[in-house]
């Protein structure tokens, strides 16, 4: 069995755990309905924290890509400017006779 799947499982199991002990608590239902509510949105504003990290240091891997590929066209760029030139210079030389 995979890592992810266990961790998955973990996870749903808690999460179940959870509800279920929330549930059958000798509580209010308003009560109950409350901590659920309040689970819930915990639970979803970690979600947006995670997200928002992982989209933040994508966008910033992002970056670095394209300022690399910037970089390596310049260079391209350079080198065949550099090499057409000489080519040029090449042709206008005059011949020389052996």
């Amino acid at each position: 069995m995979s890592t992810g799947k266990v961790v998955l499982g973990t996870v749903a199991g808690l999460a179940i755990g959870g509800i279920l002990g929330i549930l059958f608590a000798p509580e209010k239902g308003s009560v109950t309905r409350q901590q659920i509510l309040d689970r819930g949105t915990d639970y979803a504003e970690d979600l947006k924290s995670k997200y928002s990290g992982i989209a933040d240091s994508l966008k910033e891997k992002f970056q670095a890509v394209k300022k690399d590929a910037e970089d390596i066209a310049q260079n391209g760029k350079a080198k065949f400017d550099e090499a057409k030139n000489d080519i040029k210079a090449d042709i206008n030389k005059p011949a020389t006779n052996y």
